[in-house]
Formats: structure tokens, C-alpha cells, sequence
């Protein structure tokens, strides 16, 4: 890949770099939400560039970019959007750029707010880490067969809330529910006591499919905007007496926090790798050409609230064992149709070593391997006060292509 230099002033370990150029919804306290786009400490305003007439030839309507969330920007198409970028990118390397002259189009990181990136419609999330769903077998059911019968060969997943989808640095309140206390007969109704994280990347649609008509592998990507940090905070107790027969529900719909910053798939594209062999071979409609899976670096770490950060897992998106297509795929296979917007989450992404499992669950094990944070404490899973931040970024030799993060902190009731 050609060296692109940039007259914005970008740190060399950022994770917005000109290679990047993410999409979100910024405001500040002059500014009302808009479309912008990150660079290094920066955010390029949208409204503003198109204001000039730079980008007439894609988005004639300049309202577009004034909007609350991405979603009308993201319904112009990837022809536009795409270009949009290009366009982007070639003005923050022009050095005679237009964006220099005149109204100040560039806005200081620090100086913004974020908001919740697009206007979720619906919400679904997977189960699709092979080593996550191994340990959560071993740990409920049985260790020498952990996985169901089921699970190589279909995507698992579920219809979660999206009414509850927040953006980072929303406060997560601990959620109360039934849980069976251990040895009891009857369930009581109390605050969670084994709040938990899941370390998730998630894609949004790009794309409306009509009701009947399902999205194949070789068109998914078609259908794919970008992606963005995911944290699916699951009340484990509460999931444990819930879940049989029909699966998750109170407690996985009190919370999900999204990163504000959405990495296109054209970003992402020279970090495309190779996936698990998957064993049995799959139905013809999941199977697919080329390398889809990613080489995501991702971190967890536990903020107590008045002590430093201790990083609890470092992990890779690259481990998944079904894809983004796969999961599209199947997602629609029976007709369901998608609308722009939509969110479709990983599942706990683990990794096969004890410092990359996605959960404190797997972590400390169902409560019996205590971890050690820095201040001294530990954690089986996670207290009032703590605060929880998630980071991800792809890297190689030449450019790096980040998330930002994703980050709450935990209320107690």
C-alpha cells in the first residue's frame, strides 16, 4: 500500500489514522448532532465540508449530514459513501485543500460529544466464538461434549433489545431480576451479583433486503457498512434461571454498549485473514470464497472507581469460527428481511488462552478463579463503581486502522 501523508497532525499510535476514517454523530456545545469523520484528535465535520459543495456529487441533499444518526447517510449506498470517504481523504492530503481556507471544519476530539451512531431497528447477537462457547459448555453442562449438536453447523443467535443499545460512556445500572440462589428450591428477586461483560465486535447494515428474499454469502458484503466495539452486558445469575427453554431475555436486554465510531469494511480490507477450518463442512448456503475473517487486536480492561485500569483479557477477532457473511446468510435464509441500521453482534469473542477469554465468566472461571486487579482487589465479576473499557485495532508494517473504545461504568441500585 502507497504511504499517504496527511497536513493534520495525526499521533503515530492513533487509531483514527488517514487509512481509517471512520463515520459517527458528533455535537458540541455550538455544533448540534452532525455527521463527522475521525482523524488523528479530530473530527471532520461533514455539514460543514458539504457546506462548500464538496460533496454534491454524491449527496445532493446537504441535510444528510445535519442528521441525528447515520442512517440516511448510510441509505445513499456504498457508491456514495465510499466516495464520500475518497473524497475525504484526498482532502486531508491536498495541501492546498480548501478544508484549510475559510470556517474552521476540523473539531477537537476533546471538545465533542458522541452520540449512538445509527437508529437501531432491530438488534440480533451470535454465538459464534468456537472457544467461548467450549468453555461455557464445560462450565454448565458437560466437559467431554460441551458443544451442542447444533453448533457447527449454523450460526447460533438470538433477537436481543435494541430499545437498550447505548453509546459508549453510558452508565450501566445493575439490573435486579429472579436468580436461584445455590442449594435453594425457589428463586428471589435481587440485583444481579454476577454482572458481567461480553467483549463483541458488531456490524450494521448497510442495506435494505426485501421480506422472502435471503442474502447470500457472496452478497453479504454488499450489505455490510462497517463495524464498531460491542459490549453485551449479560447478569449472569439472572441468565441462569432464565434462559430454559427459550434463551436469554432479562438477563442480556438491561444494557449493550456500542463504540461511537463506525470502521468501513473498506478500512478494514487489508486486514482480511484466513478463519478456522470448519469441520463438518458446512451447508452449501454458509459456505463462501476468499478470507473473511479479520485481524482485530482487542483488549478488556476493569477501572475500579478510585484506582488504575488492570487489563483482564487481550484477545483477536480473527478467532471466530462463523464469519460476518456466514451469519448474514443465515440470518436471512428464511426470508427475514434487514434495514439500514440494524446491529448484528459477534458473541463473546475468546480467544484458545486463558488471558483472551471475553467474559469474566470464563475468566474467573464461574466465580472460582478470583482476579488480581492492581489496586490489590479482585474480581470474580464486576462490583459497583467499576468501569469497564474495551479497545480494538488492526495494525500492520505500513497503517493502522482503530475503534476507539468502548466504555460504562457500572451503578448500583
Amino acid at each position: 500500500m502507497t504511504t499517504i501523508h496527511t497536513w493534520v497532525n495525526v499521533p503515530t499510535d492513533s487509531d483514527f489514522s488517514i487509512y481509517n476514517l471512520p463515520f459517527g454523530i458528533f455535537s458540541t456545545t455550538t455544533r448540534t448532532p452532525r455527521v463527522g469523520v475521525a482523524i488523528g484528535e479530530q473530527i471532520v465535520d461533514l455539514q460543514e465540508v458539504a457546506k462548500q459543495g464538496l460533496l454534491q456529487e454524491w449527496a445532493p441533499d446537504q441535510s444528510i449530514f445535519s442528521e441525528k444518526s447515520l442512517n440516511r447517510f448510510i441509505a445513499l449506498g456504498k457508491v456514495a459513501t465510499s466516495a464520500i470517504r475518497l473524497k475525504i481523504q484526498d482532502l486531508l492530503t491536498d495541501d492546498h485543500s480548501p478544508l484549510k481556507q475559510g470556517p474552521s471544519v476540523l473539531v477537537p476530539q476533546s471538545e465533542a460529544t458522541m452520540h449512538l451512531p445509527v437508529e437501531v431497528g432491530d438488534y440480533t447477537d451470535f454465538y459464534s466464538s468456537i472457544e467461548h462457547a467450549t468453555n461455557v459448555g464445560k462450565m454448565f453442562r458437560d466437559p467431554a461434549n460441551a458443544l451442542l449438536p447444533n453448533w457447527k453447523h449454523l450460526p447460533v443467535g438470538y433477537h436481543g433489545r435494541a430499545s437498550s443499545i447505548v453509546v459508549s460512556g453510558t452508565p450501566i445500572q445493575r439490573p435486579s431480576g429472579q436468580i436461584l440462589p445455590k442449594g435453594a428450591e425457589q428463586p428471589v428477586f435481587q440485583p444481579s451479583a454476577r454482572l458481567d461483560f461480553e467483549l463483541e465486535m458488531a456490524f450494521i447494515i448497510g442495506k435494505e433486503s426485501q421480506l422472502g428474499q435471503p442474502i447470500s454469502t457472496a452478497a453479504a458484503a454488499d450489505y455490510i457498512f462497517g463495524l464498531a466495539l460491542f459490549n453485551d452486558w449479560s447478569a449472569r445469575d439472572i441468565q441462569q434461571w432464565e434462559y430454559v427453554p427459550l434463551g436469554p431475555f432479562l438477563g442480556k436486554n438491561f444494557g449493550s454498549s456500542i463504540s461511537p465510531w463506525i470502521v468501513t469494511l473498506e478500512a478494514l480490507e487489508p486486514f482480511k485473514v484466513n478463519g478456522p477450518v470448519q469441520e463438518p463442512a458446512v451447508l452449501p448456503y454458509l459456505q463462501f470464497e476468499g478470507p473473511w475473517n479479520y485481524d482485530i487486536a482487542l483488549e478488556v480492561g476493569i477501572q475500579p472507581a478510585t484506582n488504575s485500569e488492570t487489563i483482564v483479557s487481550r484477545s483477536n477477532y480473527k478467532f471466530m469460527y462463523w464469519n460476518m457473511l456466514q451469519q448474514l446468510a443465515h440470518h436471512t435464509v428464511n426470508g427475514c428481511n434487514v434495514r439500514i441500521g440494524d446491529v448484528m453482534a459477534s458473541g463473546t469473542i475468546s480467544g484458545p488462552e486463558e488471558g483472551s477469554f471475553g467474559s469474566m465468566l470464563e475468566i474467573a472461571w464461574m466465580g472460582t478463579k478470583p482476579i488480581q486487579m492492581v489496586d490489590g482487589s479482585t474480581r470474580t465479576f464486576l462490583q459497583d463503581g467499576d468501569r469497564v473499557i474495551m479497545r480494538g485495532f488492526a495494525q500492520n508494517a505500513q497503517i493502522r486502522v482503530g475503534f476507539g473504545a468502548v466504555e460504562g461504568t457500572i451503578i448500583g441500585k
